[in-house]
């Protein structure tokens, strides 16, 4: 999850720091909490979400920083659009004069109005999936940012059903259930639409199963 986390926020934390030898405690500290913030919200446990980003917020504004701040929460953004959560990210908006180009790029980006002048600001696998789109999703190795990627497609009403598959076999071979239930739905969805009943019979009873895991 570490990898997954620094990709996306492209060294949220570490490289606010430089090359110190031993990181201080509120940095370590705010690391661990996205870290356990990002794998509770993909899981669906929204008590420990809820409380892990409150955590790693709190070390943030320690600093004084609020483009740090815009960092975290630019990354609870990318995971919700993961999970198909398409919706203002208000958090980020509020840090945006304080925020630096690239994340105010990143943040168009993930609101589907990136441009291509920026995209060279963008993380590299986003940077793929903006310049060659739908083709260059496969080829993106970190499944959140893969998911991510995803996101932006379906919300440019460019996914296709590869990128919805690819979505759907990623977030399963992560064992990410809230990601996985939201594009199992739009598969079940899409497979109605085109008469493929079978098909869309299929994928809702994995979506029974997976909705089944998560009950107490």
């Amino acid at each position: 999850m570490k990898r997954v986390v620094l990709s996306l926020a492209a060294a949220l934390l570490l490289a606010s720091c430089g090359n110190k030898p031993v990181a201080p405690d509120w940095q370590m500290n705010a690391q661990g909490s996205m870290e356990r913030f990002v794998s509770a919200y993909l899981s669906g446990n929204a008590r420990v979400e809820s409380l892990e980003f409150d955590r790693a917020r709190a070390e943030i504004a320690r600093t004084g920083r609020p483009d740090l701040l815009a960092r975290a929460e630019l990354l609870r953004c990318a995971a919700r659009l993961a999970s198909l959560v398409v919706e203002p990210c208000a958090g980020f908006e509020a840090l945006r004069a304080d925020a630096a180009p690239p994340e105010r790029a990143y943040a168009d980006y993930l609101a589907g109005k990136g441009q291509a002048s920026d995209a060279g600001l963008l993380p590299e696998a986003q940077r793929a999936v903006m310049t060659g789109g739908d083709a260059a999703l496969a080829g993106i190795k970190d499944p959140l940012s893969q998911l991510v990627a995803a996101g932006v497609l379906f919300q440019a009403g460019k996914a296709s059903p590869v990128t919805i598959n690819t979505a759907v076999d990623t977030a399963s071979a992560q064992g990410w259930r809230r990601p996985l239930l939201a594009w199992l739905t739009i598969q079940a969805q899409r497979a109605g639409q085109g008469g493929a009943a079978d098909e869309a019979a299929r994928v809702r009873r994995r979506i029974d199963l997976v909705e089944k895991a998560g009950r107490p």
